[in-house]
């Protein structure tokens, strides 16, 4: 069985040649905690000349010289600690930067529908969230574990160098504190961290889902309860705080009380040691000291107390990271087979998305000639995208093969599939920057003139037409924004100026109002020109022209044939064509009603 590395071997290995300024700030946190501890010392000199000599106290000769000292002390370790700092912080940076890197290029070889299935919100947090923690962690916990670990050391030496008697009984309220702390940090806090994490990306990723779905909130006037999800990770964090708070709340109450009280324990030994009578000297010199010494205990247990929390937090956190690292890429070959033609085959693919327990697709076998158009229409979860997905190779068959041309997906390099194939999506987004610089995303070298020429393909004159700065207009800027319809013509000028030879439409006019949806279907037919077209659709309307339509049901291909055959035939898309009939004839009967009544109040 291979040996789990710890947390810090694991941060080094992203370190290269910085985990050496790492090891300095730990040896620079140990010196500056020595030198923290010195200029106590010399207050006890102070302390112990001044009552030698009392009431002379013109006979204290040395307090100048022993309060200079205490200063210079303190700066130095001032000054030692800040090196410390500075070295663990730029070994810190560049480990989270590596991290991140290493990361995010793992991320673009896994397969592209690992975004998608796992959520953009989760994916975002693992990789900023749990990066910034390790930084977080290296930059100051550890060069503070490390002063730490070496202030009790010389406290110990030093609580027991003066009075044996007030050291020994400064250490009972440490050793009860650390109970405590033990019973609220200890071994279940690690399991109770990472719940916490859970639920907060869990809550994060359902808020992302939740602000994408707004538009539909809107157009259906549903309420923030219609997002079941959304709403139960909120009250599952919620719950999760309540009772973790209620959980550690007597823990940290005795343990903030005690780490606090040693100067109590202190008074109560020198009554003790008075016995009813004057206090000795000594007696009174060594309390003194150790009154004014032993606040450094309550530093010391707390900088304990969070170094064992954000350890937990790091080792969560490279836990969540090595659940992106070792999954494993897509296999890659060195040189793509020659593809024969456009046409996209099926044989008995099977496929079953990461924690599901039914396959998504069962032996599911079709072929779709070069220059045809077919659709795939069904119920919903019938397994339609994850056809598209397949094509794309966005994830890999578990059973049968999907080709391209003749030739296995699987034996297609990458970068020459992204070229083939053009996607779009059912959400399609633009990014921040101009419409001219979002539709040259297809082709990078494309001049302005061919990008306009694919914008007048797209049927998008007229949004070009409206912008300030024409195709040099930015979007999300100066209140310029386009409507879904809109940006979905827009995307499909990209798709236009790629111009590769297999196109998947993938809900394409889903949020595509009837205007728009006439000019998105107009820019689908200059699309589709001499391309093998792959559509999925829910608007029946859309696929009556198809060269094929095939009806995908429970993952399984339920019917095939023209839109003609499938509704003579009377099966399942004869249902759906005769309900989507219905439902259109009701929505032109509602409109008219509405017009009726609005007529009639005039």
């Amino acid at each position: 069985m291979k040996k789990k590395k710890g947390n810090l071997s694991e941060l080094m290995q992203f370190a290269g040649k910085h985990k050496y300024l790492t090891y300095s700030s730990w040896v620079l946190s140990v010196i500056s905690a020595a030198l923290a501890l010195v200029p106590f010392v010399y207050v006890f000199f102070i302390i112990k000349e001044v009552i030698d000599v009392a009431p002379d106290f013109a006979q204290a000769t040395h307090i100048v010289f022993n309060g200079w000292m205490a200063v210079v002390f303190a700066i130095a370790s001032i000054i030692v600690y800040f090196g410390a700092l500075t070295c663990s912080h730029l070994s810190a940076f560049r480990i989270a930067g590596n991290m991140r890197k290493k990361t995010m290029k793992h991320i673009s070889e896994l397969p592209l529908g690992f975004i998608g299935e796992s959520g953009s919100g989760k994916v975002r947090r693992i990789v900023n969230e749990s990066s910034r923690a390790t930084e977080t962690f290296l930059a100051h916990q550890l060069p503070d574990m490390a002063g730490a670990i070496a202030t009790p050391i010389g406290m110990i030496i030093m609580l027991f160098l003066f009075d044996w008697r007030f050291g020994l009984i400064s250490l009972v309220p440490v050793i009860v504190g650390f109970l405590c702390m033990f019973k609220m940090a200890g071994p279940s806090m690690a399991e109770d961290m990472k719940k916490y994490n859970s639920a907060l990306e869990d809550m994060n990723n359902q808020a992302v889902e939740y602000v994408r779905g707004v538009p539909v909130v809107k157009t259906f006037g549903q309420t923030v309860h219609s997002f079941k999800k959304f709403q139960g990770s909120i009250d599952s964090y919620y719950k999760f705080c309540v009772s973790y708070c209620k959980k550690c709340r007597a823990p940290m109450l005795w343990f903030t009380m005690l780490i606090n009280s040693a100067f109590a324990f202190l008074i109560a030994l020198a009554l003790i040691l008075a016995g009813g009578q004057a206090i000795a000297q000594s007696v009174l010199l060594n309390f003194i000291f150790y009154v004014i010494f032993t606040p450094i205990i309550t530093t010391a247990l707390t900088k304990v107390m969070y170094m064992s929390e954000n350890g937990m937090i790091v080792a969560d956190a490279l836990e969540r990271i090595h659940s992106i690292l070792d999954l494993n890429p897509l296999t890659e070959v060195e040189k793509s087979e020659r593809m024969q033609d456009n046409s996209v085959e099926f044989e008995n693919v099977s496929f079953r998305y990461s924690n599901a327990q039914t396959d998504a697709l069962k032996g599911v076998s079709f072929r779709v000639g070069a220059g045809e158009t077919v659709a795939f229409v069904g119920p919903s979860g019938g397994g339609k995208t994850t056809v598209a997905g397949l094509i794309s190779r966005f994830w890999d068959a578990r059973e049968g093969a999907v080709k391209i041309g003749g030739v296995n997906v699987k034996n297609i390099k990458h970068e020459d599939l992204m070229n083939y194939i053009s996607y779009v999506f059912q959400d399609s987004r633009l990014l921040k920057t101009s419409i001219l610089e979002n539709v040259r995303l297809g082709n990078p070298r494309a001049s302005d003139s061919e990008v306009l020429d694919a914008l007048h393909k797209a049927q998008c004159d007229d949004i070009v037409a409206k912008l300030p700065d024409g195709i040099n207009t930015v979007i999300g800027t100066k209140g310029v924004y386009l409507s879904g319809g809109e940006q979905q013509r827009i995307a499909i000028a990209r798709v236009m100026l790629k111009n590769a030879p297999i196109i998947v439409l993938d809900e394409a006019t889903a949020y595509a109002d009837p205007e728009n949806e006439a000019l998105v279907q107009k820019a689908f037919a200059q699309l589709s020109k001499d391309k093998t077209v792959i559509m999925i659709a829910h608007r029946l309307t859309t696929v009556k022209s198809a060269d094929k339509i095939f009806v995908l049901k429970n993952g399984e291909i339920e019917d095939s044939g023209t839109h003609e055959q499938l509704v003579e035939n009377g099966l399942l898309y004869a249902k759906m064509w005769k309900d989507y009939q219905t439902s259109i004839s009701w929505k032109v009967s509602a409109k008219n009603a509405k017009a009726e009544m609005q007529g009639g109040v005039k």
